[in-house]
């Protein structure tokens, strides 16, 4: 009985280590000391990067008081700012928002690998940017709720991840095989 214990368990062992065929390739996999090294460079950019987000939305604007008015209805502000003839303005706007949801598809794959996925990447950051203009409307001088603004800094999460992002998490944190794995073997010919 013992003996084939020892055989189960280890025949148990062989076939958790061979590969599975029909698992997506986990790609080459970096030593644990490179992937803490990612991690902590990537946590020091996101602390960077709130610091910067922090200033750039969080400081109140008394010189823009009268002009602030929320926005909750989608579309309202990315038209009223595509139709102004400042075209350095429109791309100031809607570039800045969007650049500023970029680090987000980054660096939330690398920091957080249960965050790793287009859609959980982009609801984190709207969540997050939700948050942000919440505080703006309500504590900040000078500035507004806007649901423009959530959309655009989720788009810029939404590119981010897509460019690198994706391919950062999963060099940092490769895929694990799930149990749904067994039912999508491909056969080779």
């Amino acid at each position: 009985m013992t003996w084939t214990v020892r055989r189960n368990t280890t025949k148990r062992a062989e076939e958790e280590a061979a590969p599975d065929p029909g698992a997506a390739p986990a790609g080459p996999r970096w030593p644990r000391g490179a992937r803490i090294a990612a991690m902590l460079v990537a946590f020091v950019f996101m602390v960077g990067f709130a610091v910067v987000l922090a200033r750039l939305t969080l400081e109140p604007s008394v010189a823009s008081e009268q002009l602030t008015h929320s926005n909750l209805r989608p579309g309202d502000s990315i038209r009223q700012y595509l139709a102004q003839p400042a075209f350095r303005d429109t791309v100031k706007q809607l570039g800045g928002n969007i650049a500023l949801g970029v680090p987000f598809g980054l660096l939330l794959p690398v920091l957080a690998p249960r965050a790793r996925g287009l859609l959980r990447v982009v609801v984190v950051t709207a969540v997050v940017m939700t948050l942000v203009e919440l505080v703006q409307g309500a504590l900040i001088t000078g500035r507004a709720f806007d649901v423009d603004d959530v959309i655009l800094n989720s788009t810029g999460a939404l590119l981010g991840y897509v460019l690198l992002g994706r391919r950062l998490g999963r060099a940092v944190h490769p895929r694990r095989r799930h149990w749904w794995h067994r039912f999508t073997r491909r056969t080779t010919p």
